[in-house]
């Protein structure tokens, strides 16, 4: 997703979007773990999506976590 998306997001919605990521983050490295996952750019894409939606709420100033 991409930051100017993010950006339009209200920060509740922002705060459901990275934990709905971290989640997928978690259930990704089980399928890498147990030989299961096939397209492993998945991970870095999820990564990154995490970073952007943090650093939206940061540039607010809103606290996360």
């Amino acid at each position: 997703m991409k930051a100017r998306d993010l950006r339009e997001l209200t920060d509740e919605e922002l705060k459901q979007k990275v934990q709905e990521w971290k989640r997928k983050l978690l259930n990704l490295r089980f399928q890498v773990a147990s030989g299961q996952l096939t397209n492993t750019a998945e991970l870095q894409k999820t990564k990154r999506d995490i970073a952007r939606a943090l650093t939206v709420l940061r540039e607010r100033g809103v606290r996360y976590g």
